[in-house]
C-alpha cells in the first residue's frame, strides 16, 4: 500500500502530518515530490510514527519524463480576477489552494496546488492557466544521491519510450541504491486536461502494454526492479466512488499482457476500489490477483482534512494534537485496512 503526497504538493505542514498518520496506519510506501524541503517533512512523519511503533515505510520521490499533469501548478493573476466573480475555482480545489482562506486574496497558494486541473474549466473567464514542473536533467543525479530515497516513481505517457530512457539514465547516475523503480502510465487524462490528438487516437491497453514492454526492458538493462502502477483516471479517487472503476477496468485488461513485476492500482482508488476487485475473476482464476497494491492519493488527503485543518486553525501540528490525531488514524485506517486484512490471500503477482 502506497500513501501519495502529490508529486507537485509542497506544503510541508500537512505532507508532515499525513506522512505520519498514515505511516501509523500501516502504509507500506510515501511517495512524494523530488524536492529536499518535502522530503524531509515527510521522514519527521515517518520518525514520528516509528516512535510510537510503525515500522519504516519506503520513501519514493516522483520524477517525469516529460510534460506530465501530476507535475503542474494552477496560476492566474488576482488583479484580473472580477469582483463580483463567484469563484467557482474555489469551491472545486480539493486542496484548498485557491481564495482568501488559502491566500488572504483571489489567488493560488503554490505549495499546496499540486496539479488537479479541476480549477481549469471551471474558471467562467478562462483565467487559470497551468506552470509546468519539470527537473532539469543535470538536477536530477545530485538531488536524489542527497535525498537517497528507497525507489523512484518515473511517471511516462505513451510514446516516450526515448525521454523515459533520458530521465532512467539521470536516475543511474545519481548512484542511489532503490529497492524499487516504479513507471507510472496510464490511459485517462486528469480532471481538466484534454488528451492530446495522438494520445487519444492511439491510447488503448494493448498499447500500453507494448509501452511498458519497452520500459521493461530499460529498468531491466538498468539493473532495477520494476513495479507498474497502472494510472486509471489521475488525481481524482476523492470526487467520487465511481472514479474507482477506472483503476480496475485498465488492470483487468492490462494485467494478462503486462510485462513481468507487480501491478499497483492508482488514479481514482479509493474506499470501492478493493469492493470492485473482488468482484471480478483475473486471468489467475482469483479474485484481484492481477494487484499487488495500491496506492491512494486524493482520498487519503480528504479523509484527514478535517483534521489538518483543525490543528491548523490552532497553529499546530495535527501530530503534536492528543486530542485530533487518534481520530485522524482510525479515519486513516478505515481506507488501509481492509487491504492489511486481505494480504495474507493477496496479489497473483510476486513482489
Amino acid at each position: 500500500m502506497k500513501w501519495i503526497a502529490g508529486a507537485g504538493n509542497q506544503d510541508l505542514l500537512a505532507i508532515e502530518d499525513l506522512a505520519g498518520v498514515y505511516t501509523l496506519a500501516g502504509v507500506h510506501c510515501l511517495d512524494v515530490a523530488a524536492d529536499p524541503a518535502v522530503a524531509a517533512a515527510a521522514r519527521r512523519g515517518i520518525a514520528w510514527a516509528e516512535a510510537r511503533g510503525a515500522p519504516r515505510p519506503w520513501l519514493m520521490l516522483s520524477l517525469s519524463d516529460g510534460v506530465d499533469p501530476h507535475f503542474r501548478k494552477a496560476w492566474f493573476d488576482p488583479a484580473r480576477c472580477p469582483p463580483d466573480c463567484p469563484r467557482p475555482c474555489e469551491r472545486v480545489c480539493p486542496a484548498l489552494a485557491i481564495g482568501p482562506a488559502a491566500t488572504g486574496r483571489p489567488g493560488v497558494l503554490p505549495e499546496r496546488c499540486y496539479g488537479c486541473g479541476r480549477c481549469l474549466p471551471a474558471c467562467p473567464h478562462g483565467l487559470i492557466a497551468e506552470r509546468d514542473q519539470i527537473l532539469p536533467a543535470e538536477a536530477v543525479p545530485p538531488l536524489l544521491a542527497a535525498l537517497a530515497p528507497d525507489a523512484i516513481e518515473l511517471h511516462t505517457r505513451i510514446g516516450r519510450a526515448g525521454a523515459f530512457a533520458a530521465r532512467l539514465a539521470q536516475v543511474q547516475a545519481s548512484g542511489v541504491p532503490l529497492r524499487r523503480l516504479a513507471v507510472s502510465c496510464g490511459l485517462e487524462p486528469a480532471a481538466g486536461e484534454q488528451p492530446a490528438e495522438d494520445q487519444a487516437s492511439q491510447a488503448t491497453p494493448e498499447l500500453l502494454a507494448a509501452e511498458l514492454w519497452r520500459r521493461f526492458a530499460a529498468v531491466r538493462g538498468a539493473g532495477l526492479r520494476p513495479l507498474w502502477q497502472l494510472d486509471g483516471r489521475p488525481m481524482s479517487g476523492d470526487v467520487g466512488g465511481g472514479m474507482a472503476h477506472a483503476a480496475v477496468r485498465l488492470l483487468e485488461r492490462v494485467a494478462p499482457l503486462a510485462p513481468p513485476g507487480p501491478l499497483q492500482l492508482a488514479g481514482g482508488t479509493n474506499q470501492r476500489t478493493l469492493e470492485l476487485l473482488e468482484r471480478r475473476t483475473f486471468p489467475q482464476g482469483r479474485s484481484w490477483a492481477g494487484a499487488a497494491g495500491v496506492a491512494f492519493g486524493g482520498v487519503a488527503r480528504s479523509l484527514l482534512q478535517p483534521f489538518l485543518l483543525e490543528a491548523q486553525a490552532r497553529g499546530r501540528r495535527l501530530l503534536d494534537e492528543p486530542g485530533l490525531w487518534p481520530r485522524a488514524l482510525a479515519e486513516a485506517r478505515t481506507l488501509v485496512q481492509p487491504w492489511l486484512s486481505r494480504s495474507a490471500t493477496g496479489p497473483g503477482r510476486p513482489l
